[in-house]
């Protein structure tokens, strides 16, 4: 029951970054860039103030870090480069499925092939994405942003495969961060930044709390479950945002919007229910 709800709260912040980022971009407080910038930035100083409280180190010098840092860095450019061109629900729909299938397919390659009934479960709850979020036709997909996109997911899947071995997750995220902080700051250099207050205080919100100590939460979380679950249960983070996009943004909730999130949420049940397969399954 631990695992559930520490599960259930990790992507609860994942989904509450989709809210702040329409609010801060979509509301026009902040450029994506900037609000990239100030995300990566607060998150590092978040957890850096924490880990030194607690009187640790940072393991900047890790075999894994790189990896870590360089494949967060490609999820934050892609995603907020994407979101000049897509729309929520599309870029969320890309990003996920994304994530799942680059996660079941490095499961497989490694040996630890996902169970039929994960599979079942992962295809059912990806069939609600679908069902919810695909684009009604009314204009074509941009494939430059589809592109970014497609990169954001393989490198949260990536960021997500390497926090399975962090040993201790508040540093291992913080020292992340910092390393990813440099790369943010291309991104104004090359599209310019505007801001306000506000989209600077959303920009925060997001990077200290919901993307930091977030991120800080999953990792300590994927040392309890495996790969084939992880990708699974991600895939409710695009309906968890879209009901709380219509609680507390006033968006539409349509009767294909509660059959869909029934369908991603069972799904999910069914497949994080299932026994790991056997080690010397091929």
């Amino acid at each position: 029951m631990q695992l559930f709800l520490l599960s259930a709260l990790t992507m609860c912040a994942f989904a509450a970054n989709s809210i702040l980022t329409r609010m801060a971009v979509d509301g026009g407080h902040i450029d994506p860039a900037g609000f990239a910038l100030v995300r990566v930035g607060v998150g590092a100083l978040v957890l850096a103030i924490l880990v030194a409280l607690r009187g640790g180190r940072l393991p900047l010098l890790r075999r894994n870090r790189i990896g870590g840092a360089v494949s967060l860095a490609v999820y934050m450019i892609g995603f907020s480069l994407a979101y000049l061109t897509l729309d929520a629900g599309l870029g969320a729909l890309i990003l996920f499925g994304v994530v799942q299938i680059t996660m079941f397919t490095y499961a497989a390659l490694t040996g630890a092939a996902p169970t039929t009934r994960q599979i079942t479960g992962a295809g059912a709850a990806f069939a609600g994405l679908v069902l919810v979020l695909w684009p009604d036709g009314q204009g074509s997909t941009d494939p430059i942003g589809a592109g970014l996109m497609v990169l954001a997911g393989i490198g949260w899947a990536a960021y997500t495969i390497i926090g399975r071995t962090s040993g201790d997750p508040l540093a291992a995220t913080s020292a992340n961060f910092l390393l990813c902080l440099p790369f943010m700051v291309i991104l104004p250099a090359f599209m310019g930044s505007h801001f306000s207050l506000t989209g600077l205080l959303l920009g925060a919100l997001c990077g200290g709390l919901t993307s930091g100590l977030g991120y800080a939460l999953w990792y300590a979380v994927l040392t309890r479950i495996d790969g084939g679950t992880a990708a699974v249960a991600q895939l409710s983070v695009p309906i968890i945002a879209i009901l709380a996009g219509a609680l507390l943004l006033g968006e539409p909730l349509s009767l294909t919007l509660v059959l869909a999130t029934a369908l991603v949420l069972g799904g999910i049940a069914w497949a994080i229910s299932a026994k790991s397969a056997p080690k010397d399954r091929r």
